[in-house]
């Protein structure tokens, strides 16, 4: 297995687009597959298309099912922090993608991004693990 890490600034964008990451990672490699993980309990991964508005309305989506005003258990750090951690509940931390001739086979939209709604902890780490066929 082939791994690597990497190092995210998320500080100013709710929703980061890896997919030229995981690209490049996988470009090295022939078939196989792909996982994807993020580390962290207030963040996920998703597969979506980006630049058509579809990041904004993802991030007031979240905001609907997990509303950040409300009184949860979970309370340190900033406001709306319990929230954040459920975010990997509905957001999945991972994903597997197919890999063939050294690509991620995606659909036509398709990018991989990393959902990051929690203002406390801008810095974030995403493993990119190849197992070939």
């Amino acid at each position: 297995m082939h791994t690597t890490v990497l190092d995210l600034d998320t500080s100013g964008s709710q929703v980061v687009d890896i997919t030229g990451e995981v690209e490049r990672f996988c470009a090295s490699h022939g078939d196989g597959l792909c996982s994807v993980f993020a580390p962290h309990a207030t963040a996920g991964l998703a597969l979506m298309e980006t630049g058509s508005g579809s990041e904004a309305d993802l991030v007031d989506a979240l905001a609907r099912i997990v509303p950040r005003h409300l009184p949860y258990r979970h309370r340190h750090g900033s406001p709306g922090h319990g929230a954040d951690h459920l975010l990997p509940v509905i957001v999945s931390p991972s994903l597997v993608l197919p890999v063939v001739e050294g690509s991620p086979a995606l659909g036509t939209w398709q990018r991989v991004v990393l959902v990051d709604l929690n203002d406390d902890n801008p810095r974030r780490r995403v493993r990119l693990s190849f197992v070939p066929a």
